[in-house]
């Protein structure tokens, strides 16, 4: 079963995958520990936009302008200092 964009709730959605955590530190190390999840959504809108069907990228579409009307909103992160 599909899940549709343009839920109501007033945050991105959270999922939770396993991984080794000797492979999430390398992760970490490789691409630091603020930039793992921009690095994640670049993967999953790459898979999407070479495999994804009409509906997938249509919800890829949606899914942007989401997340780019959320940052309008919020601002996103504030940059990380050392």
């Amino acid at each position: 079963m599909r899940r549709r964009l343009g839920h109501d709730r007033d945050h991105t959605y959270g999922t939770k995958f396993r991984i080794p955590q000797g492979m999430w530190e390398a992760y970490e190390r490789v691409v630091g520990d603020r930039e793992r999840g921009a690095d994640l959504l670049a993967h999953v809108r790459n898979v999407i936009q070479e495999r994804g069907d009409e509906q997938d990228l249509a919800d890829l579409t949606a899914a942007e302008a989401e997340l780019a009307a959320r940052h309008a909103r919020k601002g996103g992160r504030p940059p990380k200092t050392a």
